[in-house]
């Protein structure tokens, strides 16, 4: 499987030793439910989901681990599926597991590289991201990346017992050729 290098961040294939530790912040409320549905899984159909999702485009599992290259830690992880059955485009999530990982630009840079990746591997014209409106955090990454606002989905994402909004990003081929790149 694919390996994607950054000036300081890497997406790789997970591991088996990479199991315990996604494992633990998916069962962690503090890293996944302040924005999203809160789900556990036991451990061997959590595993049976990632390695299926190297073959399956509407998969929900993380894809790829993001570790830091110099210390080679893995920090968190990132996916994309198949958004919607008939549109041809894919979405693409992220998750910094590791609180010290955050604020510093990794998942910028690791969800960068992925669209990176998408658009140079896929046929699709449209890459997406949704967030929960009251996810700055992760409503500034994909800004920060040129990814457009196109609208909000009312009342879409039930979580700790309401109904939240979710912002609608995207960007298309030719506007993330034609964006200005970090120097």
């Amino acid at each position: 499987m694919t390996v994607l290098e950054g000036p300081t961040v890497r997406l790789r294939p997970f591991e088996p030793a990479d199991y315990p530790r996604l494992i633990s912040w998916y069962d962690d409320p503090e890293v996944v439910a302040p924005f999203d549905r809160f789900l556990t899984d036991d451990a061997e159909s959590f595993r049976r989901s990632v390695e299926s999702a190297r073959t399956d485009p509407g998969s929900l599992a993380p894809r790829f681990g993001i570790e830091r290259r110099n210390e080679g830690d893995l920090v968190g992880a990132v996916g994309h599926y198949r958004a919607h059955p008939v549109l041809e485009l894919e979405d693409v999530w992220y998750l910094l597991g590791e609180p010290s990982a955050r604020g510093q630009g990794i998942g910028r840079e690791a969800v960068g590289l992925l669209v990176d990746h998408l658009f140079r591997t896929t046929a699709v014209a449209r890459i997406g991201a949704t967030c929960d409106v009251e996810n700055t955090a992760s409503y500034r990454l994909v800004e920060g990346l040129g990814f457009r606002r196109e609208g909000t989905l009312r009342s879409a994402l039930f979580h700790h017992g309401r109904w939240h909004d979710v912002f609608v990003y995207g960007t298309t081929r030719s506007e993330w050729a034609g964006r200005a790149r970090p120097a």
